[in-house]
């Protein structure tokens, strides 16, 4: 169990100035009555109604950041420390400190703590389940806006890392924009080209010539889906750049929409490439969801095994196959079963698909030392929690 005396951090949100306008209107209006009656100190207890990954960090640097402007001790104890799983109704954090500096931030320490924790679980599960398969955090163009950016990236980072503990996995070996590529130990973010280079080439060979020229030494990776020629328009780059095929240093990207398959390929096809390639993966019950995502349109099992085949054949087994499109945890789950061949996943699809199970929670537990909570909330008293003690990594 540890305890933190958080320090000031910089560059968060919101400002000490702006907190009032952004935190409900109930708050202020408490902190007002507590500023006039008297303070005390207080403990929060913080959970969530479902298992996450603990990833509270930018709600401990917010905090921290609040108690230096504020001139005030807000104490933090993380009974799980950041990366450990969390079971549903466990308290994520307890924070302690003066009432009247502390219930005003309720709102926005909430707001920071949920999405990312129910990211970071999400993000392990994918890792752990293709523990083989390098992940690249594509999820900015997805968020509401810089500050849920950041969260996202902090919280792929936590997942990967526990992934790597659990599983050895590679997890997350980067992201889509520099703001937030620190949090993977890299200095830039990572990427080659969008579907709108291709359309501006006008042809898959050219967009790569042109983006060669204009960034040599790179490592490319090629979308090859734009004309809906993927096998033809790949083999077609891999012989523009021998070199760079035969060297480990290109890859073709399945971005393959859901309303047409990949090239060559249709259901009964899909089924044969599976057949050759992994028969049990089609072997047992699948639902309608998992058969989409095994055989169906878009970017499928199927589809993948097929362009590892396409590229095989004709001598460029060094290449990889990046794919991305919907790649969540239940996709990701389905490739593994089909032991799909995919070098790196592209997702975005991490991010939380229910938002209200992101919802975090705080209950005050004691009032100037004293033990007291609402009824049916004991269970977040001290004395009455119990921890886990089975998972410590």
């Amino acid at each position: 169990m540890a305890e933190n005396d958080i320090s000031a951090g910089d560059g968060v949100w919101p400002r000490e100035a702006e907190v009032a306008r952004w935190t409900d209107a109930y708050f202020n209006r408490t902190k007002t009555t507590v500023g006039t009656f008297g303070d005390c100190p207080v403990t929060y207890a913080v959970f969530m109604r479902r298992p996450v990954v603990c990833a509270p960090r930018l709600m401990v640097e917010w905090l921290g950041a609040m108690a230096a402007a504020r001139g005030v001790k807000i104490e933090v104890e993380l009974p799980f420390s950041e990366g450990q799983w969390v079971g549903a109704g466990e308290p994520v954090a307890y924070i302690t400190g003066p009432f009247a500096s502390l219930v005003d931030l309720e709102t926005l320490f909430l707001q920071k703590l949920g999405p990312a924790c129910v990211a970071a679980h999400n993000a392990c599960t994918m890792c752990v389940d293709l523990p083989r398969t390098a992940f690249l955090a594509m999820d900015a163009r997805h968020c509401a806006g810089t500050e849920m950016a950041e969260m996202m990236a902090y919280a792929a980072s936590v997942g990967s890392d526990r992934a790597r503990r659990k599983a050895d996995a590679r997890g997350f070996i980067g992201n889509a924009t520099d703001a937030t590529a620190h949090y993977f130990g890299n200095p830039k973010g990572l990427g080659t080209m969008p579907h709108a280079l291709i359309g501006y080439a006008g042809g898959t060979v050219r967009a790569a010539e042109m983006f060669r020229q204009a960034n040599p030494g790179m490592p490319m990776t090629v979308l090859v889906d734009y004309f809906g020629r993927e096998i033809t328009d790949a083999l077609a780059v891999c012989r523009r750049f021998p070199d760079l095929a035969a060297a480990g240093d290109l890859s073709v990207r399945l971005d393959t929409g859901g309303g047409r398959f990949v090239e060559g390929l249709d259901p009964p096809g899909s089924y044969a490439v599976l057949e050759r390639n992994e028969p049990d993966a089609i072997r047992g019950y699948r639902s309608e969801t998992e058969l989409r995502y095994l055989i169906g349109a878009g970017v499928s099992a199927a589809g993948v095994w097929h362009m590892r085949e396409q590229l095989d054949n004709a001598g460029f087994g060094t290449v990889k196959i990046v794919a991305s499109s919907g790649f969540g945890p239940a996709k990701c789950k389905v490739m593994a079963v089909a032991k799909a061949p995919i070098d790196v996943i592209g997702t975005g699809s991490y991010l939380p698909d229910l938002w209200s199970e992101t919802y975090a929670t705080a209950d005050i537990v004691a009032y100037d030392g004293r033990p007291r909570v609402k009824v049916g909330r004991e269970f977040l008293l001290r004395g009455q929690t119990v921890r886990r003690a089975a998972d410590t990594a």
